[in-house]
């Protein structure tokens, strides 16, 4: 299997740029809703859980999870702005 040069140098820096304190999909996944229902509210989801908002910045299945998930809660929000 051949792995082309400009794929091998994104996978090496993606191994680099790994911080001592970043998460992972399982640690993200658990706190999702929250970030959610956060950026529902209007609040700042990202100052709250910057840790959620850098590995939704890195992982595009977590992402669209969480996208899927805010779409959810958006179509289920009552007229009187509070969630159902």
């Amino acid at each position: 299997m051949k792995i082309e040069a400009e794929t091998l140098a994104r996978i090496l820096r993606l191994i680099v740029d790994v911080g001592p304190e970043e998460i992972g999909c399982d640690e993200c996944y658990q706190h999702l809703d929250y970030f959610a229902e956060l950026t529902l509210r209007g609040k700042n989801a990202s100052e709250i859980l910057p840790l959620v908002q850098d590995h939704l910045k890195r992982c595009k299945g977590c992402r669209e999870e969480f996208e899927v998930l805010l779409a959810a809660l958006n179509a289920s929000e009552a007229p009187s702005g509070e969630l159902r």
